[in-house]
Parts: C-alpha cells; structure tokens; sequence
C-alpha cells in the first residue's frame, strides 16, 4: 500500500458518503416546493403540514450535505494536487460558479424559507423555495460538467510550454455530450431517493397510526412518493439508455467491462452473469442475452460493441505499455446492483399502490418492512452507479490525457494520507449517527400542529421575532 492507493480510498469514502446526502436533498427540495404550491392554490391543510413535515427532514439532510461537501473541494489540494495543476485551469471554471451561484441561491434562499414562516407574504415565500430548489439543480449540473470532463475532455488545449491543459471553450464544457445526458440521469435518481423517503415515512404511519386524524395526509404522501418513484424510475431508464450509447463511443472500454465483453462482437449479447478467468482476460462462463448489448451500446441490434482484449491492445499502441483495463468485478457488479436496487424501489412503489388501491389501509406486516428499506435501495443503487462511473473510468483520472497515478500529490506521505483518511471516516461515521437519529426522530413524530400562534394586538410587526418553523 501507498499514498495513492489510500488516497483513492479516502476520495472513494467520501465522495460515496457525500452523495447519499446530495440525492435526497435534490429531490426533496422539489417535492416540498411542490407540496407548498398545492397547498398554496388549494389551501388544503394537509398539504401545509406535509410541506414542513417533509421539509424538517430536507433542511436535517441539506445541512448534513452542506458539512460534507466542503471537504470534497480540499482533497484535490491535500491528497491530488497533480491533477488540480493539470486540469485546475478548467475544471476548476464551473466549480466556481457552482459556489458563487448555485449555491448562493440555495443558502440564502432555504434561509429566507425558514424564517419567512408567516412573515413574507404567502406569493414571496412560495417564490423562496422554488428559488432554493433551483439552486439545489444548477448546483448539480456545474458539478456534474466537471466530472463529466474528466469522462470526456473537451473544449481544451494541452499547453506544450506547461504541460497544462487549458480551458479554450467553456460552452463547449458546459454542453458535454456526457454532462447534458448525465444530469437527467442524476436528477431522476435523486427523485427515485426523495420519492422512496416520502413513502417510507408516511407508509409507517398509515400502518402504525390507522386511527390518528392525519392519515388523509399519510395516505397522500404514500400515494404521492410512489408515483415520483414509479415515473423517476422510467426516466432512469430512459435516459440511462441514451447514456449507455454515449459511453460507448466516448468511453468503449468501461461499457466492455460493464459487460464482461472480451472481445469484439457485432451483434454483441448482454451479459446477464459472466465469470471471467482469474487473470481477468478471458470469459470462462456466461448467460447472455443476445442482440441486447449490440442495441444498448448502438442503438443498432446488430451493432458492433469492442471487447476489453481488443480496446487494450489499442490503447497500449496509442499511450504507450501498460494496463488500461479497469477492475472488471468491480465494474460489472457495480453496474447491475445499481440497476438492481433501483428497479427494487419501483416494484415496492408498485406494491404500496396496489396496497391502497379503492381505499384500502395497508396492514401488512412485510410490505411494512420494506417500506422502512425502500429508501436505503435507491441510495444503494446511486451509490455503485457512481463507483461503476469512476472505477470503470480507470486508469485515467481525465481519459485519454492523464492517468490516476499521476494526479496525486508527490510531496504528501503515506502516513499523512492515511492519517487524515482515519479522521474523515471516524468523523463521517459520527455525522452519520447523528443524521439517522435526527431524521428517524422527526419522521416518527410525524406532521406538525400548523394551528397559527396567537399575536398580541399590540405588538408591532417590526418587533415580531422571526418565525421559526423547525
């Protein structure tokens, strides 16, 4: 083991444990906006007491996103700071405007949400968090253009005088093939996680407290977060779908690893479980459905879709001696437990649905239990979606220009990396528990009394304190 291997792992651990915060926080910001505005035209008071019952649970888990995000930014000074040279001139553009806009907007705008409660007019602070939410979105997108260079460099120039690459189109990296079909994706997945929360939470109570005077509200969050679920989960296919035909003309050798593919097939098969050879250079064993890969890749039934021994040997005559094959377990299993869990959160939806259909009360006790689960599934499945995007990426941290093993610090040692590695998981796991507590307390506690408090007639409104409603 060595620097780079922990400093790998260390940008693995917290980017994975980030990004269970990021998705939900995406989602939810919408969903709440959504439920205010029915509350808002309607006036029902149910949608009222969701909106601050749900947004409670948004503002626990944006502030934890906030907390871990930060730390996101200082690894690529501390543990890849070869790599911010290279690439800082560009991917460093978006990242900057994610901060001085998007998340201005988020900030300041969730802050005028909170404390406006009741002291901005019902129009202006509606307008607040739809404002915030926008944010939460254009926050994502600046991020995921970065990352998506990294996939597919574009809008650049290698400097030969440096050695640096240099930004020479930011339009043309804001509209990255890979970022404007990768953002889609990332949004319908954060819906399925905020969907999936929404339904957990209120299918506990509907089965728990069949008696309490809010069930309507339960019964609608249920029905409502299925839905998000059921139609994020077709949008995660969709655009999934066109993401896997652009990666394998930007990034062939991560879709011939997601697939076990090891050599050139036209029409290529889908692997639905392959076993490779120790070494990992030949398949020994797979049950393949034929046709499919050839039309997920191409688009073209009988398209051609190049292997892993084939893309190797082209790319060690390109750059030069050496592996340019990701870890195919890793890859492949990645790939099918993201779809896995992901498609398990829609037939729970579906369940629940049918559960209540004409009016039912569910009482199951199994369909209970999966209910607590659901939202863990789609986390799950965004998780090794993004360990599937960065692994099958390797050897490059930006493909084609520079590898992973040259992005990292030269002048940071073994022992730093591993003792700051220590610190940030025995702090995120902390954070952890305290975020679990925090959301499993106030989903318990369930829907706030939203009886306006009395206002003595000789206060002054510019006396008033700020209302705050959590």
């Amino acid at each position: 083991m060595d620097a780079l291997d922990v400093a790998r792992w260390q940008f693995g651990v917290t980017t994975v444990y980030h990004f269970l915060f990021v998705p939900l926080t995406i989602g939810l910001s919408v969903l709440v906006a959504i439920l205010q505005t029915m509350w808002h035209r309607t006036g029902n008071e149910r949608y009222l007491k969701l909106t601050k019952f749900y947004g409670k649970l948004f503002l626990i888990n944006f502030a934890m996103g906030v907390v871990t995000g930060i730390v996101q930014e200082f690894q690529f000074g501390m543990n890849w700071s070869d790599y911010s040279r290279f690439v800082g001139d560009i991917f460093g553009a978006p990242l900057a405007i994610e901060a001085l806009v998007a998340f201005f907007l988020e900030s300041t705008f969730i802050g005028l949400w909170i404390f406006g409660w009741d002291r901005l007019p019902k129009r202006l602070h509606l307008a607040s968090i739809w404002v915030a939410a926008i944010g939460t979105n254009l926050s994502a997108y600046f991020i995921l253009a970065a990352n998506s260079f990294m996939q597919n460099p574009v809008g650049y120039r290698i400097n030969p005088d440096t050695g640096r690459a240099e930004l020479t189109d930011f339009i043309a990296v804001l509209t990255n093939k890979v970022a404007l079909v990768t953002f889609p994706h990332t949004l319908a997945g954060a819906f399925l996680v905020a969907g999936s929360l929404i339904v957990s939470v209120g299918l506990w109570h509907v089965i728990r407290n069949r008696d309490s005077a809010d069930t309507g509200a339960y019964r609608f969050a249920t029905k409502f977060g299925s839905w998000v679920v059921l139609v994020s989960s077709a949008l995660v296919l969709f655009t999934g779908d066109i993401q896997g035909k652009i990666m394998t003309q930007v990034q062939p050798m991560k879709m011939a690893a997601a697939e076990g593919l090891y050599t050139t097939e036209s029409p290529a098969s889908f692997s639905v479980l392959t076993v490779g050879s120790l070494d990992g250079s030949r398949e020994v064993f797979a049950l393949k459905i034929p046709h499919l890969l050839s039309y997920l890749g191409t688009g073209d039934p009988n398209g051609t879709v190049h292997g892993i021994n084939d893309l190797q040997a082209q790319y060690a005559s390109q750059y030069g001696a050496g592996s340019y094959t990701p870890i195919i377990p890793v890859t492949y299993w990645s790939f099918r437990f993201m779809i896995g869990f992901g498609m398990a959160a829609a037939a729970i939806a579906l369940l629940v649905l049918w559960a209540q259909r004409k009016g039912r009360t569910p009482t199951s006790r199994w369909l209970l239990r999966a209910g607590l689960v659901m939202p863990v599934l789609p986390l799950l499945a965004n998780s090794f979606g993004w360990i599937f995007t960065e692994m099958g990426r390797q050897p490059w941290i930006v493909f084609g220009e520079m590898l992973t093993r040259d992005g990292v610090s030269r002048s940071v040692s073994l022992t730093e990396v591993l003792t700051s590695f220590t610190a940030f998981t025995l702090i995120y796991a902390t954070l952890a528990v305290i975020e679990f507590t925090l959301l499993v307390r106030y989903a318990r506690a369930g829907v706030p009394d939203v009886t306006p408090a009395p206002v003595p007639d000789d206060t002054d409104d510019a006396e008033r304190p700020l209302a705050f409603a959590y």
